[in-house]
């Protein structure tokens, strides 16, 4: 069940997030896709509709993260937090590897997070690869 969200708000979070994706930072212009208000801490587990805890996201991260807070380090194999869009910045979690296709992992958080989503899966990064020829990615955020 979706939530209102009050339009002034919405262009907040907008212009916040650049149009871009909170979590795998494609811009919403690139796709044929509208993109979602997301719910950093689920409604289910008591998350407000509040800017601090509400983050652009494209459809498929949305639905990947779904209402999950945490997801497995695929490398220590323990249960991390996944990326908070307001509490921490992208770059101290996540960098492009160097054409620009893929997501790198630089912390546990960073891991985690690019394993629930999925953010590397082999469409994604082909898409990517034609948005780098086009040079309109990776974005400046």
């Amino acid at each position: 069940m979706s939530v209102y969200i009050p339009v002034e708000l919405q262009k907040l979070i907008r212009n916040h997030f650049a149009n871009c994706c909170a979590y795998c930072h494609t811009a919403e212009s690139l796709t044929v896709t509208t993109f979602e208000f997301e719910h950093i801490i689920p409604r289910s587990s008591a998350g407000e509709t509040i800017f601090e805890n509400l983050c652009l996201s494209c459809p498929s991260c949305n639905r990947y993260k779904a209402s999950r807070q945490t997801a497995l380090d695929p490398i220590t194999q323990q249960e991390a937090p996944l990326f908070h869009p307001h509490l921490q910045l992208w770059g101290d979690h996540f960098v492009w590897n160097e054409d620009g296709t893929e997501i790198i992992a630089l912390t546990s958080v960073g891991r985690a997070t690019i394993s629930a989503l999925k953010m590397n899966r082999s469409q994604l990064t082909r898409v990517r690869r034609m948005w780098v020829k086009l040079g309109e990615h990776p974005p400046d955020t």
